[in-house]
């Protein structure tokens, strides 16, 4: 069974800088993604930020050159440094790992972890 631990997140400043950590564990990851979404009240879930294990990233527009993803493959954990946070990055940010499983890809979720930016 595959178990997601998140960590980090918290309480931030306008302009400041926090750090995510995901760490996957439970099974054996060869071909995968590591990622982070996040909901902000009231709305939908967006992908925040990805990586695969071909060491690819992408993000989304409104993070972009603010925000860096990266991994340990050794540890299966994903960090998301967060930095020159604004308000709008306030939301609960969810681990996002798919795993090809040979046929298909199955998709684990973190249980979500807050972040709030604010003065």
């Amino acid at each position: 069974q595959v178990q997601l631990v998140e960590s980090g997140g918290g309480l931030a400043q306008p302009g400041g800088s926090l750090k995510l950590s995901c760490s996957a564990s439970g099974t054996t990851f060869r071909q995968y993604t590591m990622g982070w979404h996040r909901q902000a009240p009231g709305k939908r879930r967006e992908e925040v930020a990805q990586i695969s294990y071909t060491g690819h990233g992408r993000y989304a527009d409104s993070v972009k050159g603010r925000f860096a993803i990266s991994s340990d493959e050794g540890t299966m954990t994903v960090f998301l440094e967060m930095n020159n946070l604004s308000p709008e990055d306030t939301a609960i940010y969810y681990c996002h790992v798919q795993r090809y499983n040979g046929l298909s890809w199955d998709d684990y979720w973190g249980q979500g972890i807050q972040v709030t930016v604010s003065s």
